[in-house]
């Protein structure tokens, strides 16, 4: 942020309160809320969910969840005017023109039948109306040039090929820059960014976060970005305002914050964030080999067909897979690491047969699953489980958590009793009351929904655990208590784990190795710690150098155990 100034906020939020409804686990979303916003600065808002952050910076637009999520106290003052007061009208005159926001997952925010350029040509039809005369000279070539602009802008390869792009024909990151461009093409005071990054690899987050921190001191925007990553936060931040249950809890220059936190809720987030520097090495060489991938190749066609390809391009064939190998050894744990696109969670589909491969061999305990038919297959089901990026989705919502966790067992020929038996004592193992086993999924939080589904994956007693992206979605303190009770349950147990993720301080603290894959094909492997020390491929040495607030991370644990202690 530039030097301190006499000017006052662009932003001041004072005493706000937004009620939840009857029923909930506390009265308020949000509970006497104090915070400005000054122009050309960054303002990071963490914590964990259910903190109130998103539903705070919602409110500034009026974007509340429900007609029972209403504010009860306080004011949110835009250049002197309430905006809590504010008409219908009004609020969607200043959304887009004056105050703007990037959205945590553009797919569900971009209109999936309507081309990006159009989307972005409707932002500026509606707004930039005007009289007759502007009407005119900000016509439809106009509003097209424009667009073309904002989409170079946002750094865009072929603005003129996006320009007739739908959303499913974007990668994520393209998809976001795109909602970067539609938010920035009325040139707003202020921009909101809830969880912008959240979902994105460590490459394609760097792009969006310097671009992000370009575009604003370019416009002298006020920020405020929203976000559960420190890493992110010491990145981007200029100043930080934590928030726990509702309430603001400390607030000061990113600096202070990350280097000096006052309070202990601050200070256990910090502790949880997960070392770039891994842990100590352990010796698998005397055990033996249990899963073996040889030459592993899969290819998709995309585009042809009635619509056309990508783009209206052909179709053509895309090597999601080429000639992949890599072993795993018992009680180890390898990670797959990469970016968006590049095989790892089709590497872990075909390894788990949930689709199947073009070519190659799948060695589990000596035996090719790969060309198995389902019910050959069957037998081995019970020796190799998976666990799922997203836990909702892959629960059944009418069935019990008990009775998900139990149906495997039963499946495979054991007695019911034995099977909710069983269930009981999972539920005990990964953490959860058992009287969770009479709830369905929807009555958990994200990170209990992980803890479910890692019970459902272990109910069969596999000697082998895929996990596919499992704590990726979830909050820095809750993705600790998960790779906590991970490794203590593959201790335990003796499991071998498949770990598939683009967060690569995750991977340096549940990781023994680490395969890292790029467009397909597997370019480096090896010892986690020598490959993080002296990383030998070009795309590895750029994935590194991508992960947000590195040089912050290496110390932090130093930082915090010197750091003056919070006060009682």
């Amino acid at each position: 942020m530039n030097a301190v100034t006499t000017a006052p906020p662009l932003l001041r939020i004072q005493g706000l309160s937004v009620s939840l409804p009857a029923g909930a686990d506390r009265r308020h979303a949000v509970q006497d809320l104090s915070l400005d916003l000054w122009r050309n600065e960054i303002l990071c808002v963490v914590g964990e969910s259910g903190s109130g952050k998103s539903v705070m910076s919602r409110a500034v637009l009026g974007l509340f969840p429900s007609r029972h999520v209403q504010p009860s106290a306080g004011h949110i003052l835009f250049e002197g005017e309430d905006l809590l007061q504010a008409t219908p009208e009004r609020l969607r005159d200043l959304r887009g023109n004056r105050i703007a926001m990037i959205f945590q997952e553009p797919m569900t925010a971009l209109n999936p039948v309507l081309r990006i350029g159009a989307q972005i040509d409707e932002v500026l039809e509606i707004h930039r109306s005007g009289d007759a005369e502007a009407r005119r000279a900000f016509n439809s070539s106009a509003r097209r040039a424009r667009v073309l602009e904002l989409l170079a802008a946002v750094n865009l390869p072929d603005p003129q090929q996006i320009l007739s792009a739908y959303p499913h024909q974007l990668s994520g990151g393209q998809r976001q820059r795109a909602m970067i461009a539609m938010a920035l093409a009325l040139e707003p005071d202020i921009l909101i960014a809830d969880e912008p990054t959240t979902a994105l690899d460590v490459t394609t987050q760097a792009q969006i976060l310097l671009l992000i921190r370009d575009l604003q001191r370019k416009k002298g925007m006020g920020v405020i970005f929203v976000t559960h990553d420190f890493g992110v936060v010491a990145e981007i931040a200029d100043r930080i305002a934590v928030m726990q249950h509702g309430r603001l809890v400390e607030q000061g220059p990113a600096e202070q914050v990350l280097s000096q936190p006052q309070a202990g809720y601050t200070r256990s987030l910090l502790a949880a964030v997960p070392s770039l520097t891994p842990g100590p090495k352990r010796d698998f060489s005397a055990q033996p080999v249990v899963l073996s991938v040889n030459a592993l190749s899969k290819s998709y066609r995309s585009g042809g067909g009635l619509f056309g390809g990508r783009f209206g391009s052909k179709g053509r064939s895309v090597d999601a897979l080429a000639a992949v190998s890599f072993s795993v050894r018992r009680g180890e744990t390898v990670g797959i690491v990469g970016e968006s696109g590049s095989g790892k969670s089709t590497a872990a589909r075909c390894i788990a047969r949930l689709i199947n491969a073009d070519s190659g061999q799948i060695m589990v305990e000596g035996v090719d699953i790969a060309p198995l038919s389902a019910r050959a297959l069957r037998p081995v089901r019970r020796r190799m489980q998976m666990v799922f990026q997203d836990p909702f989705g892959s629960l059944n919502p009418r069935r019990t958590v008990g009775q998900l966790i139990a149906e495997g067992p039963i499946v495979h020929g054991l007695s019911e009793a034995s099977a909710h038996a069983r269930a009981l004592e999972l539920l005990d193992l990964v953490g959860l009351e058992r009287r969770a086993a009479a709830r369905y999924p929807h009555e958990f939080s994200g990170g209990q929904r992980q803890r479910i589904g890692l019970a459902r994956a272990l109910a069969l007693e596999p000697s082998i655990l895929v996990a596919d992206e499992p704590v990726s979605a979830l909050d820095v303190s809750v993705q600790d208590q998960v790779l906590r009770l991970l490794a203590d349950i593959r201790n335990r147990l003796g499991l071998t784990v498949l770990f598939i993720t683009h967060d690569l301080r995750v991977a340096s603290q549940v990781c023994d190795s680490i395969v890292v894959m790029h467009k397909g094909r597997v370019v480096e492997s090896g010892p986690v710690a020598d490959v993080y020390a002296r990383p030998a491929h070009a795309y590895t040495q750029a994935l590194l150098a991508a992960v947000p607030g590195r040089h912050w991370g290496r110390d932090n644990e130093a930082r915090l155990a010197t750091a003056p202690a919070a006060p009682a």
